[in-house]
């Protein structure tokens, strides 16, 4: 493989919102459509034609096979509808790594102090918020180890970006609107460590789709020799991110991956990031919890957990994906099973969702609930159904606020001590589901029943997930 061949390879594009292998018609069948992915992404050759003979059936079983692997699915080598979902989402134009990685050390930057140019600009945005993206997208890696990177004008530079639509002579053709959002190469001379963005999508730098900040970031950790990463909650994972580009900080996956190639900050005070939930850790802390539609829902910092009933497993998605209006980070939440609608609260206020629409003319601030101006936020709220009743937890108190009314109860705040027995005064999430009130303290949850006001049970929180 010659060394042109290689970058074009390692080259990276970014998730774009629609399925990147364009055709003028889908393909006739599932099975046409993973061969086709597994060509692209996998590497599968086959033999004399399509998948059909022997020696096809097992290639495409093992490549099958790894693309479960990577995407951490159950790895049958059949192609089961989880697969065929995985495979329509959108993602990323060149090969998987199975599992997270870097290019060998060797193979870096042989230097801390890199430089940059910016060829050209998009008419999308104004030159100087092109100039303000590229400047944060590489601030993500320097402020977490010795790079520095100084822009030049007039002269070449390390990493070159530019902006460029369909075929612009690096073999890497873009495929238009809607497609491969960008790409990068490893480091080395000539186009080794150049970023280019397709100029047939639309760059923004809000939270709409595509947030060029975001998308840059992604690009230059690969102009630095990183890989695709299999955790969903990395900066370096194949999708474009569901996050808010205003609150973004860099995971901690992505923070280890580069300092084992370049080394830590300098910094006196290490940086660190978030990391990614795993649905069986024993540490697992709820955010909030509610129902929604006969679903379980479970936020974790910027993620949530989507379990349903005859589900043996939750599925873990951005809350933004879910609720794009939404912040990272949620307080508290209930459904009001007979409105369907769902109360999200983040510090002082309050926001109403009709499914996955926020409802006009919310957020507001909780004070027009009946809260006094002492409470900042709510520690968490639960809805219990045959009192048509809500309760509210903050500050070692509880308020109770009645659905049909619309305003709280007479007599409250009362302290949680009093009336729940057992329970201790920070609660960080509550459910009432079939008949029973849960309370989330940290890792444990403990099962109440409302009506004897004891302990039932005390178990895992994580138990819901299918652990």
């Amino acid at each position: 493989m010659n060394c042109l061949l290689l970058k074009l390879l390692l080259c990276v594009a970014l998730t774009a919102a629609l399925p990147i292998d364009k055709q003028d018609e889908p393909p006739a069948t599932n099975e046409e459509m993973a061969e086709n992915y597994l060509k692209r992404f996998y590497g599968l050759e086959t033999e004399g034609g399509p998948v059909g003979g022997k020696k096809n059936i097992q290639l495409f079983t093992e490549k099958l096979q790894q693309m479960q692997r990577f995407f951490g699915l159950k790895v049958t080598g059949t192609l089961d509808p989880k697969t065929v979902e995985v495979m329509q989402k959108p993602r990323c134009g060149v090969y998987d790594v199975g599992q997270y990685s870097t290019i060998p050390k060797s193979s870096t930057w042989q230097k801390k102090d890199l430089t940059y140019r910016i060829l050209n600009f998009t008419p999308d945005l104004p030159q100087a918020d092109v100039e303000t993206a590229m400047q944060k997208a590489f601030k993500v890696w320097s402020d977490v180890t010795p790079l520095t990177f100084t822009r030049l004008y007039n002269e070449a530079s390390d990493i070159e970006i530019s902006f460029a639509a369909g075929d612009h002579r690096d073999n890497s053709p873009f495929d238009g609107s809607g497609g491969t959002l960008a790409h990068a190469f490893q480091p080395g001379n000539g186009i080794g460590g150049d970023a280019h963005f397709d100029e047939d999508e639309t760059w923004t730098k809000t939270t709409e789709i595509y947030n060029l900040f975001l998308v840059a970031a992604h690009e230059f950790g690969h102009s630095l020799g990183l890989f695709h990463s299999t955790d969903p909650g990395a900066l370096m994972y194949p999708t474009y991110p569901s996050t808010d580009p205003n609150a973004f900080h860099l995971p901690q996956d992505d923070i280890n991956a580069i300092q084992y190639l370049y080394g830590k900050s300098p910094n006196p005070v290490q940086p660190t990031g978030p990391t990614t939930p795993s649905r069986c850790d024993p540490n697992t802390v709820f955010d909030a919890v509610t129902t929604l539609r006969g679903e379980l829902i479970f936020f974790v910092n910027r993620f949530l957990w989507r379990k349903h009933p005859q589900a043996s497993k939750a599925e873990l998605i951005f809350i933004q994906a879910f609720w794009p209006s939404l912040p990272n980070t949620i307080d508290a939440s209930y459904e009001n099973p007979i409105t369907e609608q769902i109360l999200v609260f983040i510090g002082s206020n309050y926001s109403v969702l009709n499914g996955f629409d926020l409802v006009p003319g919310y957020p507001r601030d909780i004070y027009g609930l009946g809260f006094p101006r002492t409470v900042k936020s709510i520690d968490a709220a639960v809805y219990i159904e045959h009192l048509g009743k809500t309760y509210f937890f903050a500050d070692g108190k509880y308020w109770r606020f009645d659905e049909d009314k619309q305003q709280m109860d007479t007599g409250f705040p009362k302290l949680i001590s009093n009336d729940f027995p057992g329970i201790p005064d920070k609660i960080d999430a509550a459910l009432y589901y079939r008949g029973r009130l849960y309370f989330y303290i940290g890792p444990s949850q403990f099962e109440y029943d409302i009506n004897s006001k004891r302990i039932l049970e005390v178990l895992r929180s994580n138990s819901w997930l299918g652990c």
